[in-house]
């Protein structure tokens, strides 16, 4: 039985065979309708989610399965002091396989070490998200036909930003990359992710406070918001909560093929007006996570598929 908890979990191959998954299920959706009838998603969102939780949803049924769970914590015994654990036990006696969101560093882990179902991550608190990073490489594939060479900017909260982090650990793994990091000084990378992932794999990488500067450089430009959620203090949010905005006039000195990247939700980090340029490809992203989704129950579940 395979969990994904961190990206780190599968192969480069095996990250492949979801991206070929992925584009075949696009290619032939007819073919994937059934292929989890009577099957069944259990949605475990212990924080507000609408893309995440959702998009595994949509999976599910076009898919041919059916999803059970809850959207919040307070519609869950864990408001009456359940724990990580014994959830996990009494859903895998209900469903086949869990998506868990939780404010915590590793309650999917915990769920994973505790239930008999396989179980994925969809974000545990400023650590990991790794089906995100799922839906960012299928967007990067098909944007730019590989991940090799690559110059990736990733701008706004670094520190907190769990989507930034475990995109990081995926593309450590494939040859030429170069990473620029575009923050506040309160938002920057954290030091383990540098030393552990970058430094580690031999990666260039420099640290910067100028968007407009970096700009000409990037193949990819993967902006986050600054995240209210996870700052202490409101004082602090509000000081860097419009550190960097994304309008036209910034992308003057991009490069004509430059893909822009969003996790989403946007608050006001990136221009509306933005949104009709060919290079913005976050609502792409949206539509891909779906695909990759999909292709990730299918192995979990360990359905066959045409590829």
């Amino acid at each position: 039985m395979r969990h994904l908890i961190d990206i780190m979990d599968f192969s480069v191959e095996e990250l492949q065979e979801l991206i070929d998954t992925a584009n075949d299920i696009i290619a032939h959706p007819e073919f994937y309708a059934d292929r989890c009838r009577g099957k069944k998603l259990a949605t475990l969102f212990f924080e507000p989610s609408t893309r995440t939780r959702l998009s595994f949803e949509a999976a599910m049924y076009e898919l041919g399965g059916n999803v059970i769970g809850f959207s919040e914590a307070q519609s869950s015994s864990a408001a009456k002091g359940e724990s990580v654990a014994d959830t996990a036990k009494v859903i895998s006696c209900y469903a086949d396989i869990i998506a868990m969101r939780h404010p915590k560093e590793g309650a999917p882990l915990v769920a994973s070490l505790n239930t008999s179902i396989p179980v994925i991550n969809a974000g545990d608190g400023g650590h990991k998200h790794p089906t995100q990073t799922l839906a960012d490489l299928l967007t990067i594939y098909r944007e730019k036909g590989g991940f090799e060479n690559l110059t990736v900017g990733f701008c706004g909260d670094l520190k907190f930003g769990r989507t930034v982090h475990s995109l990081i650990d995926a593309l450590s793994r494939y040859e030429g990359l170069k990473v620029v990091l575009i923050s506040p000084d309160e938002l920057k990378l954290p030091s383990y992710v540098k030393k552990d992932v970058l430094a580690a794999h031999g990666i260039p990488y420099k640290q910067t406070t100028d968007l407009e500067g970096a700009m000409p450089q990037l193949d990819i430009l993967y902006m986050t918001r600054v995240q209210r959620e996870r700052f202490f203090n409101e004082e602090d949010y509000l000081r860097l909560k419009d550190s960097y905005i994304l309008t036209p006039e910034k992308l003057q000195n991009a490069r004509a093929d430059l893909s822009i990247l969003h996790p989403l939700p946007r608050v006001n980090e990136i221009s509306v007006a933005i949104d009709g340029d060919p290079r913005a490809c976050y609502f792409k992203q949206v539509l891909y996570g779906k695909y990759m989704r999909m292709a990730l129950i299918l192995k979990l579940l360990k359905e066959a598929g045409r590829l």
